[in-house]
């Protein structure tokens, strides 16, 4: 039995919990508790705090955990970042009052800055040569100058509303961040076969997103015109119809590329285009 531990609530969560239904893992979120098993996969979901996760994951309680870069830089526990999974992306940022003057760092030097994240704002106070006082807050950091508890915030930010709403301005960018499947140093013979099997399926949903699958009858003469214009993942699949002088063509293409693909196709007299969502590739 393979534990993963994620977080217990929010947009990570959710994430977390689609990437697994993708993965063809089933767990039931209505006999959801604060550990529970799939129903066709030896794997059980621990529900966590992400500040808690890297080390629970360090720890060896949990095998492996999905939980943001910036809590596993923040932690700084020994676990290995296995794949990064492309979402839950933010950044960190540093915020002063927007009727205040920016012209570098330097502003920061002997202020008080608020934050959830001490050590990587350390790190880089520290690389900047900058002296300013760190003032741990658990929650809203971002009403801490209002309430003369800092002079800045160090805070994590996505689409910046929250910092506008509170009179505030994002003025160094300090950290990228998004969610990363983390590991123990040491995994089991067993441990290690699951994880290789759920790494070949995020693979295979990786290969697949933003591709369209393009099905046509195409006349035969203008076949290797076609097979210029499509390339697929390897050649498309071509398949004699039972008229005479023409084929059906199958390929792959890039989703960003399918309009202009199409047309191209039409003028040299593909007909009867279908476009299909793919679920899966398997490389």
């Amino acid at each position: 039995m393979l534990r993963i531990a994620i977080q217990t609530k929010g947009r990570l969560n959710e994430q977390s919990m689609e990437l697994l239904r993708e993965l063809g893992i089933d767990i039931d979120p209505a006999k959801r508790k604060f550990l529970s098993k799939a129903a066709n996969f030896p794997i059980e979901v621990l529900y966590l705090r992400d500040d808690d996760i890297p080390q629970v994951v360090a720890s060896g309680t949990a095998a492996l955990g999905i939980v943001g870069l910036n809590e596993v830089e923040e932690r700084g526990c020994q676990v290995q970042i296995i794949k990064r999974l492309g979402f839950g992306g933010c950044r960190i940022s540093l915020a002063i009052p927007k009727g205040e003057e920016y012209d570098g760092v330097e502003y920061f030097e002997g202020k008080r800055i608020a934050t959830s994240y001490p050590a990587i704002l350390s790190r880089f106070l520290e690389e900047h040569g900058v002296r300013a006082h760190i003032e741990v807050i658990s929650g809203s950091v971002e009403i801490a100058p209002a309430a003369g508890i800092a002079d800045a915030i160090f805070d994590i930010v996505s689409s910046g509303a929250t910092l506008v709403s509170n009179g505030l301005k994002e003025v160094e960018q300090v950290f990228e961040s998004e969610a990363v499947l983390i590991a123990g140093e040491s995994l089991s013979a067993p441990e290690q076969e699951l994880l290789d099997e759920l790494l070949f399926r995020i693979e295979s949903e990786r290969v697949s997103r933003g591709l369209k699958y393009l099905l046509m009858n195409i006349p035969t003469e203008c076949l290797d015109e076609a097979v210029k214009i499509l390339p697929a993942m390897r050649s498309p699949t071509v398949m004699p119809l039972a008229s005479e002088g023409w084929c059906s063509l199958h390929s792959v293409v890039e989703a960003k590329d399918l309009w202009s693909k199409v047309r191209q196709l039409k003028a040299i007299g593909a007909e009867g285009i279908l476009v299909l969502s793919l679920d899966k590739i398997i490389p």
